[in-house]
């Protein structure tokens, strides 16, 4: 599948990453994903992203350790879920906390993680495309907090190297791809997963 790069997080104080970003180029990721034409679960479903995921930024560096691209996509995360979500459900409350999934009167908790994103750049791979691949951790809470599932969703972007295409636009494009995959796979795959199967047929 080509060259890969692993996820990198960043915790550093904020003096450091500005200092550290000297040089880079920063990507916002920015797309529209459109909500599936689904049957609705009649139930509501509490969604929460962890800081992690609403700050998410992977940062890739040159073969000498320096940092080429800083590229953000929490926010367009969340707006892919945003499309999908309250296509699947009745009813969908974005909730602070997972503490307050029980006063928000909320079925279940939908709680997404990005596990690993990998970028590879045609000027590194000498391949004529930018190509993304992501791996999520889902998970599916009770109320209170208890297991219902957990379960791994992958996905893949891919865009055509173009003579005026800048590598920002590439890797834009390329990342879009793999959220929209992601949509794709999740909806089709969501009542597939053994224990949320388990669980809907208990709330019949």
């Amino acid at each position: 599948m080509g060259y890969r790069k692993t996820l990198k997080r960043l915790a550093l104080p904020c003096l450091a990453l500005l200092l550290s970003a000297c040089g880079a180029s920063s990507l916002v990721v920015q797309g529209s994903y459109p909500s599936p034409n689904v049957r609705q679960i009649p139930l509501t479903l509490g969604v929460y992203y962890d800081a992690e995921l609403r700050d998410f930024l992977y940062v890739e560096y040159s073969e000498t350790g320096k940092e080429e691209y800083r590229i953000a996509s929490g926010q367009t995360h969340m707006q892919l879920f945003g499309s999908v979500l309250p296509a699947m459900f009745e009813k969908v409350v974005i909730l602070d906390s997972l503490e307050s999934a029980t006063a928000q009167g909320v079925d279940a908790v939908f709680a997404p993680s990005i596990e690993e994103f990998q970028l590879a750049l045609p000027q590194k791979t000498r391949l004529d495309s930018y190509e993304v691949w992501i791996k999520y951790n889902m998970r599916l809470l009770g109320p209170g907090g208890e297991y219902i599932a957990d379960w791994v969703v992958t996905s893949y972007g891919k865009t055509p190297q173009e003579t005026l295409r800048s590598v920002d636009a590439g890797i834009n494009d390329a990342t879009v791809g793999a959220l929209r995959d992601l949509g794709s796979n999740f909806t089709l795959s969501f009542s597939s997963v053994p224990e949320v199967r388990d669980w809907l047929a208990s709330k019949q």
